[in-house]
């Protein structure tokens, strides 16, 4: 496949990772103002670094824009000219709608949002789609390239913010349970790197274990609790104190927010 990243930010730099882990490209052109950031990337082979977009996207078939949402539209409206029957383009920018892409770039264009997650440099974002009219017709391509990073869901585009949070955003709220994890395990005596690696593999296993079997989280729970064991009494605690409420109580913000970040922008 021949790849642009409009914009290779922290997450445009997360999926070049994962592209090029993964040799899902023919070619991969790399945007970015300050092209010294991206020098890692420069000794792949079918990898091209440069400030120039309009080079980037006249050499390529998938168009992936990562930049901030201040600059979408003025880098779509500079682009236009370029634009041939087969391009597809993948906007990643959160809040940026496909009836704004179809103003920018025409409603006959192959328009897809994706609202991937960093994990994509490890080959494990959780992504979610959804397509244009003229989109839904090249969904199957997006699919193609963020399945070969994790997983996909396509969703219509009104449950996009809420993927944003969950997805998205849940990367950081699953770092903190982790984190809180490891300070229990220090806590209990293991030294800090001996903490962290019981507590990510632990999370790790526990992800597998639903993924694997398709099982209710509860099924999983009820294989380790025994009655008056200490398993079912540490959940009995962290649930006294709050911590499912918690986390939906938090995620929830976190849609109030992004939800009110929308509104200003309309």
């Amino acid at each position: 496949m021949k790849i642009a990243i409009i914009g290779t930010g922290n997450l445009g730099r997360s999926i070049a990772k994962g592209l090029i882990d993964t040799n899902a490209i023919t070619s991969l052109y790399l945007t970015k103002r300050n092209t010294a950031d991206l020098q890692e990337f420069a000794d792949f082979k079918g990898v091209h670094i440069t400030s120039d977009n309009e080079k980037a996207i006249s050499n390529s078939d998938i168009i992936i824009y990562a930049v901030q949402p201040a600059h979408l539209k003025d880098i779509l409206e500079q682009s236009v000219h370029l634009l041939h029957d087969n391009h597809v383009f993948i906007s990643t920018v959160t809040g940026f709608t496909l009836q704004g892409l179809e103003e920018a770039l025409g409603a006959d264009r192959y328009i897809i949002r994706a609202m991937p997650n960093t994990a994509i440099a490890v080959g494990k974002s959780m992504t979610c789609l959804c397509g244009s009219e003229q989109g839904k017709q090249r969904i199957k391509v997006a699919q193609a390239i963020f399945n070969r990073l994790g997983a996909t869901l396509v969703i219509p585009e009104e449950q996009m913010q809420a993927a944003t949070v969950v997805c998205a955003s849940g990367v950081a709220f699953w770092m903190r349970l982790i984190r809180a994890s490891t300070q229990a395990a220090i806590q209990l005596g293991f030294d800090a790197k001996e903490a962290q690696m019981l507590a990510m593999h632990t999370a790790e296993g526990a992800a597998n274990l639903l993924i694997h079997t398709g099982n209710h989280p509860e099924e999983e729970i009820d294989k380790v609790t025994t009655p008056k064991g200490c398993t079912i009494e540490g959940l009995n605690e962290m649930e006294h104190k709050g911590l499912s409420s918690s986390l939906i109580q938090g995620m929830i913000a976190s849609f109030q927010k992004i939800n009110n970040i929308k509104e200003r922008q309309i």
